[in-house]
This record gives C-alpha cells, sequence and structure tokens, in this order.
C-alpha cells in the first residue's frame, strides 16, 4: 500500500461511544463474544481512568513518529489516537510535547504497540496512555506511513473509526458497525453481574449461581473424599 493519509473518515454516534466507556474493556470485550481485547502487553500509564473513542490509526515506520504528528491534525475531540508500528518498536513515539499536542486538540487518549517516554510528565498532564513499552528512546521524522488505514494492534485489526474502550485492565476494539450490539449487550451483562452480586453477597457460591456443578458432571470430574486418621 502506498503511504495515505485518509481526512474523512467515518464514526460510530458519539453517544454510543461515550456510553460504553461506562462498562469498561473487560464487560465490552466478554459481551461480544470474547473478541478486541489487545492482550495483556499494552498496559495504562495510569490509574483509574477509563476512556471509549473513536480511532485514528497510524502506521508508523519503526522508530519514527512522523506520522503521528500527521495524525493528530486528523484528531477530533474524543478521538484516541491508535498507533502500530510495521514491526517491533520499542521506542518512545510520543512524550510531553506531542501529549501537550493532543490534550490541547481534545484528543481523548493515545493507544500503542510501540513505546511512550516522558511518563512523569504524562501522569502529571492527566494524559491517558496505554502501552506496550517505556522508554527513553526517541525517534526521528523521516519515513513515510499511513493514517487512518486499517492496522494491527498486538493481533486486533483496528479500523479507522472503530471505538476503543481503553482502562486498568487494558483495551478492547468494538467494530464500529457493532457499536450499537456493543452497548447493548455490554448493557445486558451488567445487569447479570449485578444480579449475580447481590447473590454473592448473601452468601451463595459461584459453583451454584452459575450452574457448574452441571459442567463438573457434564466433565467427568469425581468427588472423591480423602480418609484420614485411619493409621495408614
Amino acid at each position: 500500500m502506498s503511504p495515505v493519509i485518509v481526512t474523512d473518515i467515518d464514526r460510530a454516534e458519539r453517544a454510543l461511544v461515550d456510553a460504553l466507556a461506562a462498562f469498561g474493556s473487560a464487560t465490552v470485550h466478554e459481551a461480544l463474544g470474547r473478541i478486541g481485547c489487545a492482550g495483556a502487553r499494552i498496559r495504562p500509564i495510569q490509574e483509574g481512568v477509563v476512556v471509549s473513542g473513536s480511532a485514528i490509526t497510524v502506521l508508523a515506520a519503526v522508530g519514527d513518529n512522523l506520522m503521528v504528528h500527521a495524525a493528530i491534525e486528523q484528531a477530533q475531540e474524543g478521538d484516541i489516537i491508535v498507533v502500530a508500528p510495521a514491526s517491533e518498536s520499542p521506542h518512545g513515539f510520543i512524550g510531553e510535547l506531542m501529549a501537550t499536542q493532543m490534550q490541547a486538540r481534545g484528543v481523548g487518549g493515545y493507544v500503542t504497540s510501540a513505546g511512550v517516554r516522558d511518563v512523569a510528565e504524562l501522569r502529571a498532564m492527566r494524559f491517558p496512555v496505554w502501552t506496550a513499552h517505556i522508554t527513553a528512546q526517541g525517534t526521528v521524522k523521516e519515513t513515510a506511513g499511513s493514517v487512518n488505514v486499517p492496522i494491527a494492534l498486538d493481533g486486533v485489526v483496528v479500523e479507522p473509526g472503530d471505538i476503543v474502550v481503553a482502562d486498568d485492565d487494558g483495551v478492547t476494539i468494538v467494530p464500529r458497525a457493532r457499536a450499537a450490539e456493543a452497548l447493548d449487550a455490554a448493557r445486558r451483562r451488567a445487569e447479570r453481574e449485578a444480579a449475580a452480586r447481590e447473590r454473592y453477597r448473601a452468601g451463595e457460591i459461584s459453583m451454584d449461581v452459575g450452574g457448574l456443578r452441571a459442567v463438573l458432571d457434564r466433565l467427568g470430574i469425581e468427588r472423591v473424599a480423602r480418609r484420614s486418621g485411619d493409621g495408614r
């Protein structure tokens, strides 16, 4: 693919995007059939922050953040910039100055399978970041890449305009066309979990609440009492 910057991406309805933040990455991932989780390697640099926004995608060259600069120009308020280098690149693609630009433009956060730097400053700014690497190693600005094309974020395909839900548990990607479905499924799952929570608080256990005894029986797992005190 020739390098390109796509300037007119489609986004999901803002109300749907914002509503998904209430449920968090794990619930949304489970509700959609356990898809979209970017995995354990991409972790937050902060705690207690939940974001949901439309993805501005960046396919960058190794050790080169030129296209991240280009992506900032394309971002609208609430968007999440998602950066994947063409191959493994544990460089600090953004730091305080890049984040200052993004924050001033209302960018909702930054997600990458590469790295970031100036972490203390990013935390002090309260600019949300999820990253695979933290490093002092910087980048150059010399190599063409693309903005708003499909990318692979640690094995999860991210299309421009897909919804990024990120929190302390990590990052989940929701396909834009499934935004309404994701929200409905997340609400239903949250309701089921709330009902189960009340039963647990009342003293019941998951073996009964979740019907897991039947699963054990189906798998042929035996219950065996270990005898003791018989001298053997």
